[in-house]
Parts: C-alpha cells; sequence; structure tokens
C-alpha cells in the first residue's frame, strides 16, 4: 500500500502520517488491510524530522502546483502505484479573502491539477479531498438552517467556502467518470492546534486556548455568546482515515460528507480552559472584537446533524473540555502552568 498526503509537512498532514505509520496497515475501500509501505509527503515545506527519519517515507518539496506542471522527469507527485491520495494541501480562509489569487491558484488549480494527474495515471485511486464546513454560508437571501445535515445546500459566503465547494464537484465528476474514486470529508474547525496561528480566519479558536495555557495573552475576536462547530485533531485525523477505509457501499452518495462536530461557545470555551488550567490562565484572554473574522466565523453553521459520518462510526468529541486535557496530555510543555494554576 502506497499513500500520498499533499500538505504532509503541516500539522493535520503530519498528524495523519503518524497515525498511519503507527497503524503500519490500511484496508482500502472495504479490502483486505494492506501493508503500508510508503508514505509520500507533498509540501512546500520538508516534513518534521521525526516522520523524516522514517524510511517508509518519502518526500516530495516544493509548490503543488510547480510540481504537477513541471519536468515529466522531475519527481512524481503520484505514482502509478499509489493506491490513495489525502489532498489536505490549502490556502486557508483569511489568506484566500485577503488574496484571491492565491486562493484560486492554491484552492482550485492544485486540485484540478491533481486530479488530472491521477487520471492520467489509469489506476482509479482514491481520493480524500479535505473540504470545510465553510462551504455552508448564511445570508439573507439563503439563511442557514438551524441544523446543517448533509443534505444541506452549500451557500458559501467567502471565496475559500466556493473554492473548496468547487473541489468537491470536481472530485465528485472525476469519480463519476471513473478516472477515481473520490471520498469529499467536510472537516469542522480543527481545536486545539499547536504550533503557531495562521492565517485561517478561525485560528483564534485554537489560539484562545493555546497561547494562555502558554502564559501568553491573546485576543479573542467574537463575542463570548459566538457559537461553533469543533472538532479535536484526534477526531479528524479519526475522519480522514475511515473516509479511505469505507466501501463503497459505506460510502454512498458522491457528495460530501459532514465530519462529527462539537457545538459550542467562544465563552463556553474560556470557561472549560479555566476549569482545567484556572482562573490566572482563562484571565489572558481579552475578548476584542474584530468585525471582519466575525463575520466570516458567524457566518458558518456551528449545529450539525452528520448522519453519514454516525453511520460510519463517527462520533463527535464529548465536550470541550476533553479537548483541552488531551491537547494538554499530547503537548507536555504547557502541562507544568495548567497543573500549577
Amino acid at each position: 500500500m502506497n499513500i500520498v498526503i499533499t500538505g504532509g509537512a503541516g500539522f493535520l498532514g503530519a498528524r495523519l502520517a503518524r497515525e498511519l505509520l503507527k497503524r503500519g496497515q490500511l484496508a482500502l475501500a472495504g479490502a483486505t488491510p494492506k501493508t503500508i509501505q510508503t508514505i509520500t509527503l507533498v509540501d512546500r515545506a520538508a516534513p518534521p524530522a521525526d516522520l523524516a527519519a522514517d524510511r517508509r517515507i518519502r518526500q516530495v518539496v516544493g509548490d503543488l502546483n510547480q510540481l504537477l506542471e513541471g519536468d515529466p522527469a522531475a519527481t512524481p507527485v503520484v505514482r502509478a502505484e499509489d493506491a490513495i491520495v489525502f489532498h489536505l494541501a490549502a490556502a486557508v480562509s483569511g489568506e484566500c479573502e485577503a488574496d484571491f489569487d492565491l486562493g484560486m491558484r492554491s484552492n482550485l488549480d492544485a486540485t484540478r491539477a491533481l486530479l488530472q494527474t491521477c487520471r492520467a495515471l489509469k489506476t482509479s485511486p482514491t481520493v480524500v479531498f479535505a473540504s470545510s464546513l465553510a462551504v455552508f454560508g448564511n445570508s439573507p437571501e439563503h439563511p442557514l438552517p438551524a441544523v446543517i445535515d448533509d443534505t444541506t445546500l452549500p451557500t458559501p459566503q467567502n471565496s475559500y467556502g466556493i473554492q473548496k465547494f468547487i473541489g468537491e464537484q470536481l472530485v465528485a465528476d472525476y469519480a463519476r467518470k471513473g478516472f477515481i474514486r473520490g471520498r469529499n470529508v467536510r472537516l469542522m474547525t480543527v481545536s486545539v492546534r499547536p504550533g503557531r496561528p495562521n492565517a485561517a480566519a478561525s485560528s483564534f479558536l485554537s489560539g484562545m486556548i493555546r497561547e494562555p495555557l502558554a502564559g501568553v495573552r491573546v485576543a479573542c475576536p467574537v463575542p463570548p455568546e459566538t457559537a461553533v462547530a469543533l472538532s479535536s485533531p484526534g477526531r479528524t485525523i479519526d475522519g480522514l482515515i475511515r473516509a479511505a477505509q469505507a466501501s463503497d457501499a459505506e460510502w454512498g452518495a458522491r457528495t460530501a460528507i459532514n465530519l462529527p462536530a462539537l457545538k459550542t461557545t467562544a465563552g463556553e470555551m474560556a470557561a472549560a480552559l479555566e476549569r482545567v488550567a484556572g482562573k490566572q490562565v482563562a484571565a489572558l484572554i481579552d475578548w476584542t472584537p474584530d468585525a471582519a473574522v466575525a463575520k466570516i466565523v458567524t457566518s458558518w453553521p456551528a449545529h450539525i446533524n452528520a448522519v453519514r459520518a454516525r453511520e460510519l462510526g463517527l462520533l463527535p468529541d464529548p465536550d470541550f473540555e476533553t479537548i483541552i486535557r488531551n491537547y494538554v496530555l499530547e503537548n507536555p510543555s504547557v502541562a507544568t502552568l495548567a497543573e500549577r494554576t
């Protein structure tokens, strides 16, 4: 079994690679489990040292568009022997809104080029496309229903959401034509992400936990009552892998599935942080309104009824306090502060 992960040096890509290496096998589309021989990590940056040191890791470093459009003699992104591609590489929401051309190139052009590469192989590899709940957006003309399910009409209200929805449709059509086996998976906002803030509009939903746990003040740009749909890193990776493992009969329609989400609010997240780490840590959150960020985030749905995901055995996180405690366990450097307060 040979696997490709675009965006493989990023947080989710690297975590997905580690989980696959740990398992050692993958049952692709309901078939008998096979040993994972190689995982190709494609990214602008080299993978983390622990992954680079694993003999099963193959690196392809560079801009995805350039790699796919470049010299045929160059290192291929996807090979005929690669059975599955997890397409995670993308420009994030805030970047796409600030730079339209960047978003179109990174999220639309690169996706189509990758699909064309897979088509040219004539092996019908499985493509798991990481879409987003940002395909849903609230507007006066098309107000969101109280609960989003797998049949809710996507009405994205920003460039990132539009690009992701187009990507879903491309994957569905390439699958319809038999060029690939398509798996469209809508990811929820992932929290808590380790590392540094990124340009995503939702970045604060990790930062308002991560930074205070590190003793750093942080601004929350939305009011405490702002409702959001979240998923922990672990549950997100579970969803991506299950999409690859599902048989065609289990998966069903070519349309995207919504991964399960925990419905919470910014205020409830801060309260959970206080229960885990104490008042002094939670007091490092400054409630500082940012209209531009709030406009994007509040246009996204907060209540997801993920029926198809549940039928695949996927469930949301039980509560946000559990997510924080798991983050502390996975990042020992913040544990001392959390335990001291």
